[in-house]
């Protein structure tokens, strides 16, 4: 008796989950035009594949119109306050045959002029001196990018300034001022 009833209730289950899958994505199985799409042959595929090849993507993060050359980092590097190196100068130093910048500490700031690169040094707001210097590609092995040093250059009575900036590195040789003339 026991398995008449669990064989009847096995065939009543059965039968009534039948009734509500009716409709449902399994009455579409093992058919090809499934939501009535046809199928693709393989010279066709090929032909979408080539299509596809020779079209570059466009960037939607960088707006219609507009260039973007530089990298976020170099983006976030010029939002920054400007803040000057400083140098102390421990010699006078002859710039001109008529001008001597003396001992002190002064605060650098580059510039290009017409290609030229000139290192301008303040005291407060007030331009203590111009130099120009020569423009390369070295960083002189500086950890930071904003610097200026006074450095030997290897010859008697000369100093060599390096300056590094996000824009430029430069140099210039100077003559050390004698004593007499200052």
């Amino acid at each position: 008796m026991k398995n008449i009833i669990v064989i009847l209730f096995i065939i009543i289950f059965t039968i009534g989950t039948a009734s509500y899958a009716d409709g449902d994505l399994w009455d579409n199985f093992g058919d090809q035009n499934v939501y009535g799409q046809e199928p693709v042959s393989d010279e066709d595929f090929e032909k979408a594949l080539e299509s596809k090849k020779g079209k570059k993507k466009r960037n939607k993060n960088i707006p219609k119109g507009e260039e973007f050359r530089q990298s976020n980092e170099t983006d976030t590097i010029n939002k920054m306050p400007e803040s000057l190196p400083i140098i102390c100068v421990s010699a006078p130093i002859k710039l001109n045959k008529t001008a001597i910048l003396p001992v002190g500490h002064y605060q650098a700031k580059g510039e290009l002029r017409n290609g030229t690169p000139i290192i301008q040094l303040y005291q407060s707001q007030n331009l203590m001196a111009e130099i120009p210097a020569i423009e390369t590609n070295d960083d002189f092995n500086e950890p930071e990018i904003n610097f200026i040093k006074m450095i030997d250059s290897g010859k008697e009575n000369q100093v060599k300034f390096i300056f590094g900036s996000v824009d430029f590195n430069a140099y210039a040789i100077l003559e050390i001022a004698n004593q007499d003339n200052y």
